[in-house]
């Protein structure tokens, strides 16, 4: 059970950035957070945190474990913390008399 950080590949607003998630608690994930890295806890997506490309090595040395993207997600879910996006409302095509 560990903190995990993918590679910073995600542009966003002319940066870099990678998500770091807890396979244990929110909780966890929240205190590695405030402590280790200054991100406000307003800055939670619902599942994870985004990490500016500048700060990924921080949270590497504080304890996170980089993972790639799949394994990630895979982890997350598997401890039951994975939050899906929801999904947009099907169009629904117009009734042809």
């Amino acid at each position: 059970m560990a903190l995990l950080i993918d590679s910073p590949v995600w542009p966003w607003r002319g940066r870099r950035w990678s998500h770091l998630v807890s396979d244990v608690s929110y909780d966890e994930l929240h205190a590695f957070v405030a402590a280790e890295l200054g991100i406000p806890r307003r800055a939670f997506q619902g599942d994870h945190y985004d990490v500016p490309e500048e700060l990924h090595e921080v949270a590497v040395a504080a304890g996170a474990v980089p993972v790639g993207s799949r394994e990630l997600l895979s982890r997350l879910a598997a401890a039951g913390l994975r939050v899906k996006k929801p999904r947009p409302p099907q169009r629904r095509g117009t009734a042809g008399g």
